[in-house]
């Protein structure tokens, strides 16, 4: 990312929803040094904090049972009116999920899937701005779309949140007023049929290869070997034990 603190239209939050939280706070303060901080309000539903020292990075959030949702990392936009940003997304054909709410004194919240079914949600700040660091060693530095349809994706995110794009035949990148933050990339062969289009989020890590090895170590699946992009950083994709899956690239060559 250019920017290490949330901008409207851009990336500001990412949150994981599992099965078993406290198997995550295990696993994601091993690989990144997190702090899990447990919200002990019961209306809070065991939502957790993450931090790396007193800055908030990431959540943590209890999957119930009775749930349909599956195990998997949520990336989310900041948005200045929830309500006019899901306007937004019903006009360029996207769906609203869960329309905005009140997320106690803390902003509203919403979620929203684009016309091709990748899913994002939306935080309108009022008492917590989103993430206090990013694009930093063991935070959030890029968000990746991966989709069946890029140009369909190209004109709805456009309409929805006037992203740039600075687009080449291998690969999209998405910025706010031209500082890019994000990209895209067209889900081939290599994804089977029933892969549903989604965000990824990847963390910026000090050595991609070191932390394979200890996602390895801790029960966690390597999608990606760690492999150096051309004309890009190394970067590596992982699935947690629970099965969600994330990305980490070297935080030097961010973008």
């Amino acid at each position: 990312m250019k920017f290490d603190k949330p901008v409207p239209g851009g990336p500001c939050w990412t949150e994981l929803g599992t099965n078993d939280i406290e198997a995550a706070k295990r696993f994601y303060t091993e690989l990144f040094g997190w702090r899990p901080e447990t919200d002990p309000r019961q209306e809070a539903g065991g939502y957790t904090l993450a931090r790396l020292g007193d800055a908030a990075v990431a959540g943590l959030t209890p999957l119930m049972e009775d749930e349909a949702m599956p195990v998997a990392w949520h990336v989310t936009f900041a948005a200045a009116d929830a309500e006019a940003t899901c306007e937004a997304v019903r006009k360029a054909g996207g769906s609203i999920v869960l329309e905005p709410t009140d997320v106690f004194d803390l902003g509203r919240f919403a979620m929203a899937a684009d016309p091709g079914g990748a899913g994002f949600q939306l935080w309108q700040a009022r008492a917590f701005g989103g993430a206090d660091l990013l694009n930093a060693p063991g935070a959030l530095g890029w968000v990746e779309l991966l989709t069946r349809d890029t140009q369909q994706a190209t004109a709805f995110y456009q309409q929805v949140f006037g992203w740039s794009v600075n687009a080449s035949p291998q690969y999209t990148q998405w910025g706010v007023d031209g500082a890019d933050f994000g990209g895209m990339m067209e889900m081939g062969d290599r994804f089977p049929l029933g892969t549903l289009p989604h965000w990824l989020p990847y963390f910026a890590v000090e050595d991609v290869d070191a932390i394979a090895r200890i996602a390895s170590g801790a029960g966690a699946w390597i999608l990606v070997e760690p492999t150096s992009v051309p004309d890009g950083p190394r970067i590596s994709v992982l699935r947690d034990p629970q099965g969600a899956v994330f990305g980490v690239y070297l935080a030097e060559h961010e973008g």
